[in-house]
């Protein structure tokens, strides 16, 4: 639905409910909606056919999504491509908006949903060409305190990331990747508890898995194709004044499926095997 214009001129305020197409939308930080469409609607088609032609894409849990509010939804996943995971979302977001399934039907991407936002790391949207126009279809950017450039670092804390997710958040949804980073079972930074203590967003918990194996670490190549790939969404959950840091960041840790012992002796010992074999 159109979002009115914050103007005191009433005739253009009026206008704008007419403004169907979001010719004259900006989001919360100044960028055209009608730019972000239009870069959803050109990248859509070469995603789509990477994640559900070249690849079998399974979604679960589509029915946690129908009735959520336009704002104020928190999306916390695991991560294992720098791109492949969050296009993903856009497409199933855009999808769900047109009423549709568990089935990817690309029509969507003529109106996709636009109010979407992802947490990155500014390093990586700024590395290329393709990193930059992702980047417009809805990047918050972050400096990240513990990692640049493939290297461990100590920096100072960007405390400017918390208030653009909160700003995000007030005008739709915003998926965030709480590990930091696409190595798997990696510890949670605490600041998304940060965020959802300031916010009290609905937080839709996700886990997905198969893009380390079909695609690149950045997503962008494949490394094998037809490779089933899953994206399960669960129950929304709530967390209110009651719940302490700790414990939200050891439930996020728990829903996202990153705190399992078994697994995670499985992956060191992948890890070991293959520095033996370097």
């Amino acid at each position: 639905m159109p979002v009115p214009l914050e103007t005191s001129n009433p005739y253009l305020r009026a206008l704008s409910y007419l403004d169907v197409l979001g010719l004259f939308q900006k989001d919360p930080f100044g960028n055209w909606m009608v730019l972000k469409r239009l870069v959803i609607f050109v990248a859509g088609w070469p995603t789509y056919y990477r994640i559900a032609v070249a690849n079998q894409l399974k979604i679960e849990g589509t029915e946690y999504l129908k009735d959520l509010p336009n704002q104020n939804v928190f999306f916390i996943s695991n991560h294992q491509t720098y791109f492949a995971d969050v296009i993903s979302f856009y497409h199933i977001f855009c999808n769900i908006k047109w009423g549709f399934g568990k089935k990817l039907i690309p029509i969507y991407l003529f109106s996709p949903r636009a109010r979407i936002f992802y947490v990155a790391a500014k390093e990586t949207m700024k590395s290329g060409l393709i990193p930059k126009l992702f980047s417009l279809a809805g990047a918050i950017l972050v400096e990240r305190s513990w990692r640049a450039d493939g290297q461990n670092v100590k920096r100072e804390v960007d405390k400017n990331a918390g208030d653009s997710v909160s700003q995000g958040l007030k005008y739709g949804w915003v998926v965030s990747f709480p590990q930091g980073t696409t190595s798997p079972y990696a510890p949670i930074r605490k600041g998304t508890a940060h965020i959802i203590m300031a916010n009290k967003p609905i937080v839709v918990p996700v886990v997905i898995n198969g893009f380390r194996r079909a695609f690149n670490k950045t997503g962008l190549k494949y490394k094998k194709r037809n490779t089933q790939l899953s994206v399960k969404f669960k129950k929304p959950i709530y967390f209110d004044d009651s719940h302490s840091l700790e414990y939200i960041t050891n439930t996020v840790e728990e829903i996202i499926e990153q705190s399992m012992p078994e697994l995670i002796a499985e992956w060191n010992a992948l890890k070991e095997e293959a520095k033996k074999g370097e």
